[in-house]
């Protein structure tokens, strides 16, 4: 991913731009599928949990998976569109108040920190790495623009804290037997790690 090329045998192939990569896991068939490592997990942007289709959706995946349906596909954006979207993302102004909370609530992840609550150090084995403040901002970035604005808020920074943070938490083992999981951990991280609004000059 951060090479952006992949090497099959001895052939090195770079990746055209603009590319992504997505790792599925399906949490009940194990058999001839492995745990990324952490340091590789940490390289995702987000983890994304898929669950399963409405009702309504189930309706609509029988009748065009046992029929003649073709689905007619049109190009939205091309390849230079996206990138040049990604440039206007990063160009998103971010308050100093923003980049701090979003820097608190990473922090507030790693057991054994100063100032960490109590549940974070019985329950977190390991928290999120500077690489998660840096996703943090770059999806509050995005998240603003999605919604019309041009500065991120400490909203935007919390809306996109789960799949940001979860694959980045990981839990002791009597947090599993607690019954509580990185998800749990985070809700009550966004309760508990204050944000410091704008101030007027």
């Amino acid at each position: 991913m951060q090479e952006h090329h992949v090497t099959v045998g001895e052939r090195t192939y770079d990746l055209p731009e603009p590319f992504f990569v997505l790792a599925t896991q399906n949490p009940i068939e194990q058999e001839g599928t492995y745990p990324l490592p952490e340091a590789q997990l940490d390289r995702f942007m987000f983890m994304t949990i898929v669950r399963y289709p409405t009702a309504q959706d189930e309706i609509r995946i029988m009748k065009q998976a046992t029929t003649n349906y073709k689905a007619e596909l049109s190009r939205l954006l091309d390849g230079p569109a996206i990138m040049a979207l990604q440039q206007i993302v990063r160009r998103v102004p971010v308050a100093d108040h923003v980049y701090a909370y979003a820097r608190d609530l990473v922090r507030a992840t790693r057991a054994g920190e100063p100032g960490v609550p109590a549940y974070v150090n019985e329950m977190v084995q390991y928290g999120a790495g500077p690489r998660a403040c840096i996703y943090l901002i770059m999806a509050g970035k995005a998240r603003a623009v999605l919604y019309g604005r041009v500065h991120v808020t400490t909203e935007d920074i919390a809306k996109v804290a789960h799949p940001v943070l979860r694959h980045r938490i990981h839990t002791t083992f009597s947090a599993e037997a607690a019954g509580m999981n990185s998800d749990k951990i985070i809700d009550q991280l966004l309760k508990d790690v204050p944000r410091t609004e704008a101030r007027a000059a």
